[in-house]
């Protein structure tokens, strides 16, 4: 059984999928990296400021300045900002996973189509033929 194992871990594909897997674990921490340090910066510069990492919403009459000083007095805070900065996270993946592919499938040769060779009809007809003569 040890055998079958090593056997299994040891083909392309699981060792292609193992790739694959850390190498998204990477590429996703840094569109992270450039959503929270970069884009959305960016974004608040055109919101006039506005940090969406910040917003958040608390049942009840009291405000809180923080989610820490929310959560700290035993509110819920629905962080509907982090939420945001999760989305346009998804989007950038989504895009630049859509470049990768883009750029892969034009790497890839086109298969060529073998000759078509006779269809079973033109062989009979040539056997016929041939058997007349």
């Amino acid at each position: 059984m040890l055998k079958e194992f090593k056997d299994f871990i040891m083909t392309g594909n699981v060792i292609d999928f193992a790739v694959a897997v850390i190498m998204a674990g990477a590429l996703g921490a840094v569109i992270n990296g450039f959503v929270s340090k970069i884009a959305m910066p960016l974004i608040g510069l055109v919101t006039g400021g506005v940090s969406f990492s910040d917003k958040f919403w608390t049942p009840g009459d009291t405000n809180f300045k923080t989610v820490a000083e929310a959560k700290e007095a035993g509110v819920a805070a629905v962080e509907y900002g982090a939420w945001i900065d999760t989305i346009i996270s998804l989007i950038v993946v989504g895009f630049v996973m859509f470049l990768i592919v883009k750029a892969y499938n034009k790497t890839k040769k086109p298969v060529e189509e073998a000759p078509a060779g006779p269809t079973d009809n033109e062989l009979l007809i040539e056997i016929r033929d041939a058997l007349k003569k």
